[in-house]
């Protein structure tokens, strides 16, 4: 019996002093930015029609999207770049009048693989029926790859933080024992938010409309170097 508890009182005395000789570590957060211009673009649009029946503001609303869905095949934009966002059908209560009305709406949201189409893409849509824009994003088609060279870049932005905070205590680092990433971040303000378009647009003089400017995509990645 004493010579298990002798043991028992090895065995914890020895971990103890691993524990004690752990070895020095510098936790460091790396960032890497890139920036590119978009070659892309997601728009979301809304049909809204209001009346008094259900049934004659729900067709009218159909008739709608079924231009707009028309007009977008007719560029030869593929139907999985066209997604329907939700549909409402909502009925109020006006106190004024005190009757009833409906007001239906349906979301699209399209996506362009050539930034240059925007412009005539646009001027369909208006034209075949929406009556609003709710948001207009740009993109990139080598994001994945962009993502990639971002994280390279915070991990030499850490690595160089690293050396910095050793080299001025007078010591060096060593292997990495720790990498994880905080994530990723492309901030891209939309053009348009929640703003109704008029119709008055159609007659709009001809000329740019858009500034695409660069995304700017940056990623944060936290690694822990040895510390000799």
């Amino acid at each position: 019996m004493k010579y298990i508890t002798a043991l028992i009182l090895l065995i914890t005395m020895s971990i103890s002093a691993q524990n004690n000789t752990m070895q020095p570590l510098v936790n460091v957060t790396g960032e890497g930015i890139v920036k590119v211009v978009p070659d892309g673009v997601n728009i979301r649009v809304r049909v809204e029609n209001q009346g008094k029946e259900a049934k004659q503001v729900k067709a009218e609303n159909d008739q709608a999207i079924d231009n707009v869905i028309k007009f977008l095949r007719s560029q030869g934009i593929d139907s999985k770049y066209v997604q329907t966002e939700y549909i409402n059908l909502n009925k109020n209560y006006d106190y004024n009048s005190k009757t009833y009305n409906y007001n239906a709406n349906q979301t699209l949201t399209i996506k362009l693989k050539d930034l240059k189409m925007y412009e005539g893409v646009m001027a369909g849509l208006l034209n075949s029926g929406i009556n609003r824009i709710d948001n207009v994003q740009f993109t990139s088609s080598q994001m994945d790859a962009l993502k990639a060279d971002a994280r390279v870049k915070a991990i030499k932005d850490a690595k160089d933080k690293a050396t910095a905070y050793a080299g001025a205590l007078g010591q060096t680092i060593g292997k990495a024992v720790q990498i994880s990433e905080q994530g990723s971040a492309s901030p891209q303000p939309p053009m348009y938010k929640a703003r109704m378009m008029s119709m008055e647009m159609d007659n709009a003089a001809g000329g740019e409309t858009i500034a695409p400017g660069e995304l700017t995509i940056t990623t944060k990645i936290s690694v822990s170097f040895e510390l000799k």
